[in-house]
């Protein structure tokens, strides 16, 4: 079995959680390198400006407003996408939403509500990826998992087990499609704490505003790794040296990184800020039309050494010198934190790196990207309930 993936300008990419975080950071960067996209979230209005601003700078995109927590609106997101473009090569399962708050605290229905979206969305996703690739002969599957679907955080403890399930989802199917032969290739990405609109879109039960702790890489890493992904056979790809840090010090050490964990966690997710009403979150109901990719944290890195060597280990420092300098970065980067509130991004990466590499500046410019047309797809026979490029769909996913 050997896969064969198409170079970026010639696929067609359907994306779920695009209206925000790193899904919109994807959708931007993958239009600019000539990718068709077929755009999915639950806000109409908000699927309809980022089409039109995408088909404005030249790329051809449409899009479905779905719930990716039902099942039936999945379906008829890729028969859309089959529809409109006679099928599609690659399928990027985004979509997710947060809780923020202890597990006695939080209510049994919001939980089931976050798996919905976070475990079913992407479960629903990837089942009808894999029939439409099972008769076009292959294609590549991308699930956004979390670096806590390695190492559970508390606070966050039902959004870590939706992750956790996501990981053995992913494996289990990756497992299957090899045992079919079946020239799929599935990838997982594993971000670290990322700047997204992903604390205002979470619910909280905290009595102040939450945040992420440090350090906090820009959604573009992320947006990165997924159009190499896209490009190439990986297995997975964590984003984010600090959080590769926290994975392996748990691994080395679990039960000193759960005490290290009960200490550190609550503090450094919780800010001195006051929180919102509870009922201002996006479990529910979407958020707005505003299409951010950020949430304003004041200090993020725009690059990750160790996830470049990771996916270019020829040209990086390679994955064994990255690991042994992840510790040391992410402290640099912890003391770069501090002091830096008037600094809106550090220009490098864990390690004070300054400089772009081919890739990077290549999914940055823009070359290579497609002169054509924005869609809007007209409305066709859809479940009870549902319309396309108009209507979204009651409830549903938000982008991250």
């Amino acid at each position: 079995m050997k896969v064969r993936l198409k170079a970026l300008q010639e696929q067609v990419v359907v994306l779920t959680g695009a209206t925000s975080g790193i899904g919109l950071a994807t959708a931007r960067l993958a239009a600019g390198r000539g990718a068709t996209l077929v755009l999915v979230a639950r806000n109409a209005q908000a699927l309809r400006k980022l089409t039109d601003e995408l088909g404005a700078n030249g790329a051809t995109a449409a899009w479905v407003a779905a719930d990716v927590g039902d099942e039936r609106q999945v379906e008829h997101v890729a028969a859309e996408a089959i529809r409109r473009f006679g099928g599609f090569d690659a399928w990027i399962n985004d979509a997710g939403v947060s809780i923020y708050g202890s597990l006695s605290e939080v209510e049994t229905r919001d939980m089931r509500r976050l798996f919905d979206t976070n475990f079913w969305g992407l479960v629903h996703g990837s089942l009808a990826a894999v029939r439409h690739f099972r008769e076009r002969g292959g294609g590549k599957l991308v699930n956004v998992g979390s670096v806590l679907g390695d190492r559970s955080i508390p606070m966050q403890g039902i959004y870590s087990a939706s992750k956790h399930a996501v990981a053995g989802f992913t494996e289990a199917l990756r497992s299957e499609l090899d045992a079919e032969q079946l020239p799929v290739s599935v990838t997982l990405i594993k971000p670290s704490a990322i700047d997204t609109p992903y604390k205002e879109h979470a619910k909280n039960y905290f009595d102040n505003a939450p945040k992420n702790p440090p350090p906090v890489y820009e959604p573009r890493v992320v947006a990165r790794a997924i159009l190499h992904a896209l490009e190439n056979d990986v297995r997975d790809l964590v984003v984010g040296g600090g959080g590769r840090l926290i994975t392996a010090a748990a691994a080395v050490a679990p039960r000193t990184a759960d005490k290290v964990m009960a200490k550190t966690m609550p503090y450094f997710q919780e800010s001195g800020d006051p929180a919102r009403p509870r009922s201002e979150n996006a479990l529910y109901e979407p958020g707005d039309d505003s299409l951010q990719e950020r949430s304003g944290y004041p200090f993020t890195l725009k690059r990750s050494a160790y996830t470049r060597a990771m996916m270019y280990p020829k040209t990086t420092l390679g994955l064994l010198g990255a690991a042994g300098l992840i510790a040391a970065g992410v402290v640099l980067a912890g003391r770069r934190w501090r002091g830096a509130e008037d600094l809106d991004t550090w220009e490098g990466d864990e390690f004070g790196a300054g400089t772009t590499d081919t890739a990077e500046a290549f999914d940055e410019s823009g070359a290579g990207a497609a002169t054509s047309r924005s869609i809007a797809t007209p409305a066709t026979a859809t479940p009870a309930g549902a319309t396309v490029a108009g209507t979204a769909f009651p409830g549903g996913a938000a982008g991250r």
